[in-house]
């Protein structure tokens, strides 16, 4: 039995309709063989793909109107044949249909969403606003990704294809490449698995995603209780130490803090310079993070291979010093 009280969209299925929206950056942005890749494969996966009529559309932001963005939204959810809606890619801007949204139409029609990145102030907006569990995993353009896609479809399937909980366990290797530019000359790392930087177990709601795009909600009607909440949180190259020491401090300062029961913290990107020490650091800097577990370099995040996160769906955590454990409950 839950403890929250959340909708779930339906499973997908063989056939399912697969809609893709660009509410952040346009779908014409992501380069021409990804975008033939990804639609080819996720058709021969059985999924019946479609686009939105403005999704192509870019302006000098590399992005379109907020009336075009609103409307692919909109019709993503209302058109029956759809079951689920992909992000093409992230970008910078997706609050801005926050408040042209309607979410009663999202909460009358419940569907599959799923990206990453900027797409996090969709996610976490229509948790708030809807109680529907939304999906922190690939952007339509992760799959035209040749090598590495293994990993990221089978977390896809088993969060949002299969009933059973499932445990997240790491990859063996990862990469911090820009994949998209040069498909051929990969450079993948061995993994050294999940950090416990904080040990303990805890029990509760995902909320979160990409910690600056979490933070542009902090205020406003479209923030997502963290009360009996498991935050994940995860940045990009440019986000260094001390930027996501403000970033975690700035949401430790929130009225509802005081209700994260454990924190799971995605792999952080090269260019960053964040270093185990450094977060380890950082999280013991914090009082407020002292009695909850606290567990990184997981899956999620800016690098290669991301897992899939049902946000509103439940987890546990185990951290343990040396076998730290991960599981997702999405019922």
């Amino acid at each position: 039995m839950s403890d929250f009280d959340t909708t779930y969209p339906p499973r997908l299925v063989q056939g399912a309709g697969l809609r893709v929206v660009a509410p952040s950056r346009s779908l014409s942005f992501i380069i021409p063989s990804v975008k033939d890749r990804a639609t080819q494969l996720l058709r021969s996966y059985g999924m019946r793909v479609s686009f939105g009529r403005h999704a192509a559309e870019m302006d000098s932001f590399q992005s379109s109107s907020v009336a075009a963005r609103v409307s692919d939204l909109h019709e993503a959810f209302l058109d029956e044949s759809v079951t689920v809606i992909l992000t093409a890619i992230g970008g910078y801007n997706a609050s801005q249909l926050l408040r042209h949204i309607d979410f009663k139409l999202i909460e009358r029609n419940p569907k599959v969403l799923c990206g990453f990145s900027d797409t996090t102030t969709l996610t976490n907006a229509i948790l708030a606003r809807t109680g529907l569990v939304t999906y922190s995993g690939p952007h339509f353009s992760t799959w035209g990704m040749k090598d590495g896609l293994a990993f990221i479809a089978e977390s896809f399937q088993r969060c949002c294809m299969r009933s059973e909980p499932f445990e997240l366990t790491p990859s063996h290797t990862w990469s911090d490449d820009e994949w998209y530019i040069d498909q051929e000359k990969r450079k993948w790392m061995p993994n050294e698995g999940y950090w416990v930087l904080n040990p303990g177990i805890a029990h509760g709601r995902l909320v979160g995603g990409h910690c600056r795009s979490l933070n542009a909600l902090q205020g406003s009607d479209y923030w997502p209780s963290l009360l009996g909440s498991i935050l994940c949180l995860e940045d990009t190259a440019d986000t260094t130490p001390r930027q996501f020491d403000r970033q975690l401090q700035s949401l430790i300062l929130q009225r509802d803090f005081e209700g994260v029961r454990g924190v799971l913290i995605g792999r952080f990107q090269v260019a960053s310079g964040m270093s185990k020490s450094t977060l380890r650091a950082i999280v013991a800097d914090k009082p407020e993070l002292q009695s909850i577990p606290v567990v990184a370099n997981v899956d999620f995040g800016h690098t290669t291979p991301v897992v899939t996160l049902p946000i509103g769906g439940e987890a546990r955590i185990e951290a343990k010093v040396g076998t730290p454990r991960i599981w997702v409950n999405k019922h």
